[in-house]
């Protein structure tokens, strides 16, 4: 007659300790990991702190730029092409999913 073997006290107490323990540490995980939404107005492209950070950067992507300032990465790409429209970036190449964009000295 086959069957789970019944567990002494000791035991049971155990893995209730334990399991008490694993929802702690995942509530704190939780937490720590709060996540901010990313934000949907770009930042100033005549502020010349803005205009620094591009500089800085070799090559401009929509996923860099969207990562650097926080961006949606939608709004990064319109971002992208008003600053291109104001010269301040110049389009290197493209193709149907990506554009890269280089900063004008």
């Amino acid at each position: 007659m086959g069957g789970k073997k019944k567990l002494s006290l000791k035991q049971m107490e155990r893995m209730q300790t334990k399991r008490d323990e694993s929802k702690k540490k995942e509530k704190a995980a939780a937490a720590r990991k709060e996540k901010k939404a990313p934000r949907i107005i770009p930042p100033n492209f005549r502020d010349e702190k803005t205009v620094g950070e591009l500089r800085k950067l070799r090559v401009l992507t929509p996923y860099t730029v969207a990562s650097r300032f926080d961006l949606r990465l939608s709004t990064a790409k319109d971002f992208l092409e008003q600053l291109e429209e104001r010269g301040v970036v110049q389009l290197v190449s493209r193709s149907r999913n990506i554009k890269i964009y280089k900063a004008v000295d």
